[in-house]
């Protein structure tokens, strides 16, 4: 597997040349000061590429370009949209970049409810606690009809976690899940996202699956044209959230996508991470069903909690997935198919000085370090099973 990490850019607070002295080889970033939407700049494409190659490391993913929400919802000219991103394919495989991960989230992306969860070895992580998420939709957002979407228990246990919550974890609440996560393509203010998920009406599965469909019909042949990957990510939280449908979360979804369009270049992005939230989730008959339209890796597990749509970020070789069983297939993956696949460390702890140093959520640099180590130390090993044949 090509060893490769997630940087954002000239701004992250982990630079290229600790990326390189963890040891891997291949970055995955985009654009990410360009607003949603817009084209992307050929020579700052290549300006970026540069500075990667000078640091001794290639960019080998693009995560992400974003979808615009006018492309998820069908607001009318969402077309124009879908031509802008696929103009950007054009352009990055003329700078010899043919990996693009995307997702097709609507409204927010990946989202979390704590970003400081203490584990029992001090380590922080990141958490999605179901309670608290609820009491957010519930009497922060007030969304509209949202209490159609929750049990009688839900409500109760909502509602508790609100009336006993102070102004302050009220509004770390607010900030974690509407500021956006990074990578996220939007953040918003309570007024934009009612605003922006009414945007989609009453739109339900089929009508959410249409939309991506209509938006690969348009893309998809440019990217086979020009040789381009595309590697959709999962649901993170892989169910729907503020009554938008979520159609990216299991198998089964999985399989439409693919059968909807059987261009080569209709790829998937195997999140170990987030289709294991979902104990129905089987990543090892994922990873045989599809395959070859497997561009690309995110290596990472976590633990379920005792309401299972709650879970937080574990080790990467702890947690809920068997992550050694998954390097296992997708080593063997790669011995059929004669070819490398990027994976990259996801969601790292912070950890010693990541604690007392700035740290993107999610992305420290001593986490993932230790999360690098122990995917490279497991695929060696396996490497070694292998040939010895034990």
């Amino acid at each position: 597997m090509l060893e490769s990490w997630r940087w954002f850019g000239p701004t992250d607070p982990v630079p290229l040349s600790y990326v390189r002295q963890a040891g891997a080889t291949g970055v995955v970033t985009a654009l990410h000061e360009i607003p949603n939407g817009a084209e992307w700049p050929e020579d700052a494409i290549a300006r970026r590429r540069d500075m990667i190659r000078e640091a001794g490391l290639d960019w080998i993913v693009v995560e992400s370009i974003p979808v615009h929400e006018d492309i998820k919802c069908g607001a009318p000219g969402w077309e124009r949209y879908a031509h802008i991103w696929a103009e950007n394919l054009r352009r990055l495989a003329r700078q010899g970049i043919r990996n693009v991960c995307y997702n097709f989230m609507p409204v927010l992306d990946w989202t979390r409810t704590e970003l400081n969860y203490p584990m029992p070895d001090g380590a922080l992580a990141l958490r999605f606690d179901f309670t608290a998420y609820a009491a957010f939709d519930l009497f922060i957002l007030q969304r509209e009809n949202a209490d159609r979407d929750y049990a009688p228990d839900d409500l109760e246990l909502a509602e508790h976690w609100f009336a006993q919550s102070d102004s302050a974890q009220q509004e770390r609440l607010t900030r974690t899940i509407i500021a956006g996560l990074p990578g996220s393509e939007e953040s918003y203010t309570l007024d934009t996202l009612r605003a922006r998920i009414a945007a989609y009406g009453d739109m339900d599965h089929a009508g959410s699956r249409a939309r991506l469909g209509a938006f690969l019909d348009i893309v998809l042949p440019i990217a086979e044209e020009e040789g381009v990957r595309l590697s959709i990510h999962p649901d993170d939280p892989p169910r729907d959230l503020f009554g938008l449908p979520r159609i990216v979360s299991t198998k089964d979804d999985l399989d439409w996508i693919i059968a909807h369009n059987p261009s080569p270049a209709n790829g998937v992005t195997l999140c170990a991470g987030s289709l294991g939230v979902r104990a129905d989730n089987d990543m090892l008959e994922i990873i045989e069903s599809f395959g070859e339209r497997i561009h690309f890796a995110h290596l990472r597990t976590v633990k379920r909690e005792a309401d299972p749509r709650s879970f937080h970020e574990d080790c990467h070789l702890a947690g809920d997935t068997d992550l050694v069983a998954i390097i296992r297939a997708l080593l063997a993956l790669e011995r059929r198919t004669g070819r490398q696949i990027p994976m990259r460390p996801d969601h790292g702890h912070q950890i010693l000085h990541d604690q007392e140093h700035q740290s993107t959520p999610g992305y420290p640099a001593i986490g993932r370090l230790r999360g690098l180590a122990e995917l490279r130390g497991a695929a060696a090993a396996l490497k070694g099973l292998d040939t010895t044949g034990t």
